[in-house]
């Protein structure tokens, strides 16, 4: 099929929070136009997706990243097979592991690694029904010849039934390149429209049964803050996501949809017990087409400059700078929508309201698939 895109762009106000932090404590920070911007990296936002993803799909369309994927494998072998031990269990699920190059020690892969729930599924299978015991047997040519047969079996099962997050976000391994499975979706790191300065928050704690006459803290603490409005841009290369989820309309439309969805909605958790930093978006807009993917984050290369607040500025300037840039390089959106707070987005797509945006979203990827 030809190519399918769909670009989302996002404007939201954070108040003060600490959504994504450094190594020190630090919100991370990144320098864009010759200014210092809040920022928050892309796998703390796709981390937060696919924990709303839990809320839309059947668990068991969507993957586990997991360094203990020998006892993922073992409770699928003992489904299989209530009579196996633990121990058992937990043997096949590390040779069939082990089998597809993923290395392990004590028991658990060595990083990280992605899989999704019917390849659990299926690995069991594959060590129910694999007689180790003969392959050990087996001398030289013969006992490679049976090793090398099963890996082709144990790695062919990670290359299929791809789980939804892993078709979206891809996964690398490090021991085995041939393991890894690209991204159809990509997501920017988020970044201010315009300068931050990094704030303190000296805090003190009471202790409740401290002495009357004790004017000491309990505990004393210092946490670093900023407050932003953010950019935010994600795309999705619908017909790789296509391919990867069997070509399967339906299925690729939903991913889709929930996508678009956990990318507006979603928020990183990060102090979040401290600043309650709940807020939705102030504005989205969703791009189908079949050009290629667009960030307009050159809209804020110019820091915005506002003692009024920066939501509605950041809107307009969004509309603006996308307007020009369809217009100087000749670019048509196929199906365009707009959900916003403040005007600027008008002129860009059809405007309507969330529910409506993911309906038409969900309802023009299928009929292009089909």
């Amino acid at each position: 099929m030809n190519n399918l895109y769909i670009d989302l762009h996002v404007v939201q106000s954070v108040p003060p929070s600490c959504v994504n932090r450094d190594d020190t404590g630090s919100p991370k920070t990144a320098v864009y136009g010759g200014v210092r911007r809040a920022r928050v990296s892309s796998q703390s936002w796709k981390h937060a997706m696919r924990e709303m993803f839990k809320d839309h799909f059947d668990r068991r369309d969507l993957g586990v990243r997991t360094k203990k994927i020998v006892e993922y494998v073992a409770a699928e072998i003992q489904s299989l097979d209530p009579n196996k031990e633990d121990a058992e269990a937990s043997s096949l699920a590390e040779r069939v592991i082990n089998a597809a190059k993923i290395s392990t020690a004590k028991g658990e892969a060595k990083a990280l690694f992605f899989v999704g729930a019917q390849q659990a599924k299926n690995l069991a299978n594959l060590a129910v029904n694999t007689d180790f015991g003969a392959i050990d047997a087996l001398k030289d040519k013969e006992k490679k010849r049976a090793e090398a047969e099963l890996k082709s079996a144990a790695q062919a099962i990670l290359g299929q039934d791809n789980a939804v997050d892993i078709a979206l976000f891809g996964r690398m391994v490090a021991d085995d390149p041939s393991l890894n499975s690209d991204a159809s979706a990509q997501v920017a790191h988020a970044i201010s429209t315009h300068k931050v300065e990094t704030e303190f928050d000296y805090y003190t704690a009471v202790d409740d049964h401290a002495k009357e006459d004790n004017a000491g803290a309990g505990m004393i603490g210092m946490i670093e803050f900023n407050s932003s409005t953010l950019y935010r841009y994600a795309t999705v290369a619908v017909h790789e996501l296509y391919g990867q989820l069997t070509k399967n309309a339906d299925v690729t439309a939903k991913a889709v949809v929930e996508f678009v969805r956990a990318f507006a909605l979603s928020m990183p958790g990060g102090k979040i017990n401290t600043f309650a930093n709940h807020t939705p978006p102030a504005a989205v807009y969703a791009v189908i087409w079949d050009k290629r993917p667009i960030n307009l984050v050159g809209a804020f290369e110019n820091p915005i400059k506002s003692t009024e607040g920066y939501t509605a500025a950041s809107i307009r300037r969004l509309g603006e700078y996308a307007q020009n840039v369809y217009k100087n390089f000749a670019l048509k959106p196929e199906k365009a929508y707009v959900v916003a707070l403040d005007s600027g987005l008008e002129a860009l797509g059809a405007v309507c309201d969330w529910e409506a945006l993911l309906e038409h979203v969900g309802a023009d990827i299928k009929g292009v698939l089909q």
